[in-house]
């Protein structure tokens, strides 16, 4: 099997795992403690898998994959939820894109000396820090605009209300991508040396 197949071949196993760990699919969600309304999940584990195995542009494939499907079968309460998790996603994989810019580490996971694990444990640490930023940064204020207007596009939130639930939507995003750049980069560090792409 040449790269390009395996590359094609990824992208397309990729994409299957991420509609099938949707919550609308297996109903593997956690509620966050201190906003019930917010769900911690795993299905946005590969699209960053995706990334750091593949590409930027096929991760972005992937995500807009993702929101076309869970439009068409299951929106959620929010016709345009599907949508802004979409910007969400695309915000955090900007971070890990700038990341990845800013310190340019290319590096041989197949290799296990002290210097690659360095390099490895910068790059998913400069990943995952930039990835939380961007994508809170971004959701806070997307967030800030549109829950005032009525649905689709928000829940015709008051002010008050918005202003109260920022704080905690902004931690739910940070939190979320915490955990997900992290343990995307260590699956694609795995796949990586197993099928020695």
């Amino acid at each position: 099997m040449n790269m390009n197949t395996k590359k094609f071949t990824l992208i397309i196993v990729l994409a299957a795992i991420t509609v099938a760990l949707n919550p609308a699919f297996t109903g593997i969600a956690i509620p966050a403690p201190y906003a019930p309304f917010l769900y911690y999940q795993i299905w946005e584990i590969p699209i960053v898998a995706a990334f750091a195995l593949i590409s930027f542009r096929s991760s972005i494939a992937i995500a807009l994959m993702n929101m076309i499907i869970l439009i068409a079968v299951f929106p959620g309460a929010l016709i345009t939820g599907p949508f802004y998790n979409f910007v969400a996603v695309l915000s955090m994989l900007f971070g890990i894109y700038v990341s990845y810019k800013l310190f340019n580490i290319k590096n041989d996971p197949a290799k296990t000396t002290k210097a690659t694990l360095k390099k490895q444990t910068i790059q998913i640490t400069a990943a995952t820090i930039l990835g939380v930023m961007f994508r809170t940064a971004l959701m806070t204020v997307v967030n800030y605009a549109v829950l005032r207007y009525e649905p689709p596009i928000g829940y015709a939130m008051p002010e008050t209300a918005i202003v109260a639930a920022i704080p905690l939507i902004a931690l739910f995003n940070s939190t979320l991508a915490l955990y997900t750049v992290p343990i995307g980069h260590i699956v694609a560090n795995t796949v990586k040396k197993n099928l020695k792409l």
